[in-house]
């Protein structure tokens, strides 16, 4: 139900920075896409893995999310983390009420970042560490790619087969963030994405656009 995109988080309105590489002109088929999932999953995607994995297996809710903060040099991408997080939030406290839930809830009422409450919703629906961080590293590609679909008329079939292939990698990510996890806050992985970040900042921007982020 997690990794699934109709739950309802909110997710499906952002791209993960698809559409502004669409429009950049670096996503024009499904090749350009697996590349991009691929570059996606080893940076922003494994972060969010580590925070998610971090916040299953115990390590302080609140410590993670600054920790979230200091990995994410964007603002717009810090408001879009914090509002999908707020979302998720709302949605896990109704399906896998936990008292974790409710003190994160009350100490960011604004909204924690997302892969933290995803972390403790796994958590609270009795999931481990790996679990969560399989989560959300297949949501750091699922999202661009059901984007892609919508933007450039992709057929769905090549944006899913991009997806099982990368599946091995997917599963890289998640052990990687897991055993992190059991280091601590300061073991957990903070891959960047530089032009993520420069490109969500100009998306911001645009007046007209289909998606959120």
């Amino acid at each position: 139900m997690l990794a699934d995109g109709r739950f309802p988080a909110g997710g499906h309105a952002h791209s993960g920075g698809a559409e502004a590489a669409v429009k950049a002109g670096r996503i024009r088929d499904h090749h350009d896409l697996a590349a991009f999932c691929r570059g996606r999953l080893h940076t922003s995607g494994l972060t969010a893995a580590g925070l998610a994995a971090g916040a299953a297996h115990g390590l302080d809710a609140l410590e993670l999310d600054e920790a979230a903060d200091a990995r994410t040099p964007s603002p717009a991408l810090r408001a879009t983390a914090r509002k999908l997080g707020r979302q998720m939030m709302r949605a896990t406290r109704a399906i896998w009420p936990s008292p974790e839930l409710d003190a994160l809830a009350a100490a960011r009422p604004r909204g924690a970042h997302q892969p933290v409450v995803l972390g403790l919703a796994a958590r609270s629906a009795g999931l481990g560490a790996e679990d969560a961080a399989h989560c959300a590293a297949y949501e750091s590609v699922s999202g661009p790619a059901t984007a892609v679909v919508r933007l450039l008329g992709l057929d769905p079939y090549l944006a899913t087969a991009v997806l099982a292939r990368l599946t091995p990698e997917l599963d890289q990510v998640a052990r990687r963030a897991a055993e992190a996890a059991c280091g601590g806050v300061d073991s957990l992985p903070a891959a960047s994405a530089p032009l993520l970040d420069i490109t969500a900042e100009a998306h911001a921007t645009w007046p007209v656009r289909l998606f959120a982020s």
